[in-house]
């Protein structure tokens, strides 16, 4: 008998870039393909992949790519994924109908149109390899959330992907709780878990409820109301909607990923919004003030997003002003508070009224809190439980409240990224770590953490540029007249003048030192004027900006 692999490359000890492996026997599974945004000190880095050289490497065993749902951080690698596997590997991406068209617009943005998207629905299941594979319907911020069984000889595995259980959603249609307890009288045999929400008492709200208020908001605002939400949060964009109908206001969608996701949603019905209601931002200056609602992304302070440039006076369309209020229909993704708050503050700055979810229940979480993990957990009284989708501390939680309900101890397993729990027919054990980091995306192009520009773009940030550029004579490495130099993010501790002064003195110190040594070679005279120009500022300054000198010989 094979031995079953679960291999996390993403979602375990953070928030995001979720990234699952399952293997058995020759076939190989992965269930979602997410990223997460970058820190502040990743200058220029576009997204944070997981590193899936493990799934590169053994592409020809890779058998399907199966989604739990929309978000970002479960679907935002998939064409990143696919451009690094050869064209003969390519398998399905399998998915619901809405998460597979979100997956199948971002495969056609990469011109990836010859993957295969294939639609399940949770009545249907069907075979990968020795594998069988099955949808269960569960509620999350998004419609068409699902979680992903897949059942060998030894037994199934069940990924729940995020959920919670909300008995009223928006699309009245609640989870499967009969499914998820069939699970228990057939024997389940791992429950992979969300872990997000580990740390929260009792049971989230309802996303049905968030309506109701995010109405009584809008009706005390006399100017613009801008909303700022995730672009995948279907529900939520549709509460909005029809709060702004219910007022006699007109909505318009600004960013990308928001009018992609609201044009999908209203091909698939998800969405439902009267004509006259949608409005293009070109026409928004003709109408009063009280009449208009913005739907936007940027609810993650994002720099690229068009609620940051909108409070940094840089959106071409929009020019936020005093009368304006802004809803943050969103909480701060854990390490995201400081971006957030920068953007707040800025918002208040221009005499904007700002609403976040601590002023009014305008929000409500995806993920189910501790009673709703116990509930799934009673409900599927699995043999082994792998919590994921969370940081350490939540990861660490989840465990307890399963070893609460008794499962013993021995058969939870806190795991880290790169760590593959083994199951055979004698028990549950981790095996030996696999590479597992993460992948750089810099504008089209994929790169590693340790990559040279990210390296650069660091230092530069920091200490600033110097640009050297001197003319010499082939012979005595005379300079023809004075270097030319250009500093950028230097900071200076006096006279900028007499600093570059200072600066040609060393340049020619070093001209004179290496004439004197017969040394002529361009590399080398380059490599003596950076060391000498390095020691030379640092003693100075303190610092150690790029230094970038370029000699020519004439």
């Amino acid at each position: 008998m094979s031995t079953l692999r679960v291999l996390p490359l993403g979602g375990l000890g953070e928030i995001g870039k979720n990234m699952t492996v399952l293997e058995f026997g020759d076939t190989m599974v992965l269930v979602d393909a997410g990223v997460r945004f970058p820190t502040a000190e990743m200058h220029g880095v576009d997204l944070v992949l997981p590193d899936f050289s493990y799934v590169r490497e053994r592409a020809q065993r890779l058998a399907a790519v199966v989604l739990t749902h929309g978000h970002e951080d479960h679907i935002g690698a998939v064409p990143w994924v696919y451009r690094e596997l050869p064209d003969d590997c390519r398998p399905p991406v399998i998915a619901r109908r809405l998460t597979g068209a979100m997956a199948q617009s971002k495969l056609d943005e990469h011109k990836l149109r010859d993957v295969p998207v294939e639609r399940l629905e949770p009545s249907e299941e069907i075979g990968v390899g020795p594998l069988r594979l099955e949808l269960v319907h569960m509620t999350h911020s998004i419609p068409d959330a699902a979680a992903v069984a897949l059942t060998c000889e030894l037994g199934t595995v069940l990924f729940t992907g995020d959920y919670r259980f909300d008995h009223t959603p928006v699309d009245r249609r609640p989870p499967d709780l009969g499914r998820l307890a069939r699970f228990a009288s057939d024997g389940l045999l791992l429950l992979c878990g969300d872990s997000t929400n580990a740390d929260r008492a009792g049971h989230a709200l309802s996303e049905s409820e968030v309506g109701p208020h995010l109405q009584n908001v809008f009706a005390r605002c006399e100017g613009r109301i801008v909303v700022t939400s995730f672009a995948s949060n279907i529900h939520r964009v549709q509460q909005v909607i029809s709060a702004a109908e219910a007022l006699g206001r007109h909505v318009v969608l600004l960013g990308r990923s928001m009018v992609r996701n609201v044009n999908i949603g209203r091909d698939l019905g998800h969405v439902t919004v009267e004509r006259s209601t949608l409005v293009d931002p070109r026409d928004m200056d003709g109408l009063a003030d009280e009449r208009v609602v913005i739907v936007t992304t940027g609810s993650q302070g994002e720099p690229l997003s068009a609620l940051r440039r909108m409070a940094y006076g840089e959106h071409r369309q929009v020019r936020l002003r005093a009368g304006d209020t802004i809803v943050f229909s969103a909480t701060p993704i854990p390490g995201n508070e400081r971006a957030i708050e920068e953007t707040i503050d800025r918002l208040y700055q221009l005499g904007a009224r700002v609403v976040t979810a601590r002023d009014a229940p305008i929000h409500t979480s995806g993920h189910g809190h501790r009673e709703e993990l116990k509930l799934l957990l009673n409900l599927t009284r699995p043999r082994y439980v792998m919590p994921v989708h969370g940081d350490n501390k939540r990861l660490r939680m989840h465990a307890e409240i399963a070893e609460s309900l008794g499962i013993p101890a021995d058969h939870v397993f806190v795991g880290e990224n790169g760590r593959p729990l083994e199951i055979d027919a004698g028990g549950a054990r981790f095996a030996d770590r696999v590479q597992a980091g993460v992948m750089l995306v810099d504008g089209i192009e994929l790169g590693d953490p340790a990559d040279v520009a990210l390296r650069d773009r660091r230092a530069i940030s920091h200490d600033g540029i110097m640009f050297v550029a001197v003319t010499v004579t082939a012979q005595t490495l005379d300079t023809v007249s004075d270097a030319e130099v250009v500093l950028r993010g230097i900071p200076l501790a006096g006279d900028e003048d007499a600093l570059i002064a200072d600066i040609r003195d060393v340049i020619e110190d070093a001209l004179d030192r290496a004439a004197d040594e017969e040394l002529r070679e361009i590399d080398l005279l380059q490599q003596i004027l950076h060391d000498d120009l390095a020691r030379f500022v640092y003693e100075r300054l303190r610092r150690r900006p790029m230094i970038l000198p370029v000699v020519i010989e004439v």
